[in-house]
């Protein structure tokens, strides 16, 4: 194996070990608004052309999105919690310690 093969091989496992650890794949955040819009639509007895007018999209975006699709801009998104009677809730959590933190 040449030593490029090798490092390159070394680079997959190390990706595929972050994955099994726990770590969130790319999308994983859309993923979880969309159960959740679609728990919460279906909870209030709407369909997706409904769940659409209320938010001043169109039905073919509200099902890409809810099938993992392309995720909506965050105004689509507000009008959407809006329409739902939901709060929409981002927040900022630290992974590491801001610089000069204590112990």
């Amino acid at each position: 194996m040449t030593r490029r093969n090798e490092t390159a091989l070394r680079r997959r496992l190390d990706e595929l070990r972050d994955r099994v650890a726990g770590e969130p794949e790319e999308g994983w955040f859309f993923a979880a608004v969309a159960a959740q819009v679609v728990e919460q639509r279906r909870a209030r007895d709407l369909s997706q052309q409904e769940l659409a007018e209320l938010c001043g999209t169109t039905q073919s975006s509200i099902a890409r999105f809810e099938r993992g699709g392309r995720p909506p801009k965050i105004d689509t998104l507000l009008r959407m919690a809006d329409a739902l009677d939901c709060e929409l809730i981002v927040e900022f959590r630290p992974r590491t310690r801001p610089k000069g933190a204590r112990r």
